[in-house]
Order: C-alpha cells, then sequence, then structure tokens
C-alpha cells in the first residue's frame, strides 16, 4: 500500500518536532545545572581591568533553575503533542532568540547558531506541531 504525500511530509516533520522536544530539554538541563552552581555557589568574583568585584548570583541561580525547569517539562510535553507545551515551546524559543540576538556583539557566532536554532524550533512548533500528535 502506498503512503499518500501527506503522510509522508507529516513523518518528516515529526523528526523536527522532536528535534525541538530533545533541544528543549537539553537546553533546560543546562540552565538547571547552571542554575544549581550559582546557588551552591552563591559568591562570584569578577575580575575587571579596574579591580575585583564580588558578587552574589543566587537570585539568578533562581531564575536560571526555574527557567531550566520549565524547559524540561515543556520539552517532555512536545514530545508528547501537548498543544500547550508547544505554546509555551514558541515563548522560550521566542524569549531565547531575542536574548542572544542581544549578545551578538559579545559572542557573534554562539549568538547566532542559537537563534537560529530557536527560529527553527518555533517554525517546527507552530507550523507542524499538530502531526506529533499523530504520531
Amino acid at each position: 500500500m502506498e503512503q499518500s504525500y501527506d503522510a509522508v511530509e507529516g513523518d518528516r516533520w515529526t523528526g523536527w518536532i522532536a528535534f525541538a522536544g530533545i533541544l528543549m530539554m537539553i537546553g533546560g538541563c543546562l540552565q538547571a545545572f547552571y542554575g544549581l552552581v550559582a546557588i551552591l555557589n552563591d559568591q562570584w568574583v569578577l575580575w575587571g581591568d579596574r579591580g575585583a568585584v564580588y558578587l552574589d548570583i543566587s537570585q539568578w541561580g533562581w531564575v536560571h533553575l526555574i527557567w531550566g525547569v520549565i524547559m524540561v517539562l515543556a520539552g517532555l510535553g512536545v514530545m508528547s503533542g501537548n498543544l500547550l507545551a508547544r505554546m509555551i515551546g514558541v515563548v522560550l524559543a521566542a524569549i531565547t532568540a531575542i536574548v542572544n540576538f542581544m549578545f551578538i556583539p559579545a559572542y557573534p557566532l554562539w549568538s547566532i547558531t542559537v537563534v537560529v536554532i530557536s527560529i527553527v524550533v518555533i517554525y517546527a512548533l507552530v507550523a507542524h506541531g499538530r502531526e506529533m500528535k499523530r504520531a
């Protein structure tokens, strides 16, 4: 029995949606790890041209930890085809793209890479997210 073009096209996009979900879970784990490091090591020393600055970064640690947990949960939801998880994934990817766009002067190659990946994730979730529910 031959498959229709739409079935084959939908099967191709489930791979991209799975990619988006896995990428969200990996990014969420990394963010949560960064958050834990900042919470557990809350005294940070920054060496500059004019001396050392001591910072308490535990608040940013909690932000990263919560952000990471939300990303992991949204990634799991995207893998299951959940509509709410897809919407959260789009919002998280958009925020990630905007934040990394602002870091282009500091980290051009990395920031542009993250912006492009975020745009691919947004496209996969918005245009073809329904296919994951059918798979």
